[in-house]
């Protein structure tokens, strides 16, 4: 990889399982195809499609095992030093009331659950990471938003900056990664997807794709 590893970027995928109020998650749909969509529809030069994750949704009870996906992205066999510094994350959520795709901006380091997460966790204006500071600390993304948004815009996509992941499991994920990003050099993203009867499959796997593909060419 000598003298292209510079424009290597490696995008790790996350999305979640089913919850209260949403019994099929689209973002499990996506995520488990993902890779086979990508293979079928070719990458682009200097992008690798690294792991694809399906989480729990759930806040506390689950950070053991993102922790484990955050940690072996930098560290594990597949992880070779020259590319540490240009992995990005993209974690994937539902908005069940959306019409269109969100671009989150940022998170913020208050747990509100308005139900109990599929561990049974009901936090009420908790501090995501206490060592960090109270619930109204802010942490926002790297990646430059509003031009990522025009872009996918461009493409004909129904896509939207946003500036509130709300307080439940995705913030909560969100937050944790953009710290995590912050401490070893990475990038960190999250986007909100409509349900599939808003927006069909076909076309939500087609704009993560595109996502994909605009993440890299920011690099």
């Amino acid at each position: 990889m000598g003298s292209e590893g510079p424009s290597v970027v490696t995008i790790h995928v996350t999305g979640f399982k089913k919850f209260h109020g949403v019994a099929e998650n689209p973002t499990e749909t996506i995520v488990s195809n993902l890779k086979d969509f990508m293979q079928k529809r070719g990458l682009p030069k200097g992008l690798v499609l690294g792991s694809c994750s399906v989480l729990e949704t759930a806040g506390q009870g689950a950070i053991s095992p993102l922790y484990q996906i955050f940690q072996s992205s930098v560290t594990g066999p597949n992880a070779e030093p020259s590319s540490v510094g240009r992995i990005i994350w993209l974690h994937l959520g539902v908005n069940s009331g959306a019409t269109k795709f969100a671009i989150e901006h940022q998170a913020v380091n208050e747990a509100t659950f308005r139900c109990p997460d599929e561990l049974g966790w009901k936090p009420q204006r908790v501090p995501i990471i206490p060592t960090d500071g109270g619930i109204t600390r802010i942490r926002e993304t790297s990646i430059p938003v509003n031009n990522f948004t025009k872009a996918l815009a461009k493409m004909g996509y129904e896509v939207i900056p946003s500036d509130d992941a709300g307080r439940f499991v995705c913030n909560y994920v969100y937050y944790h990664s953009l710290r995590f990003a912050e401490e070893h050099g990475n990038k960190s993203l999250f986007v909100h997807v409509p349900l599939f009867l808003t927006i069909d499959e076909e076309t939500q796997m087609q704009f993560v794709a595109s996502l994909l593909e605009v993440l890299a060419s920011l690099y």
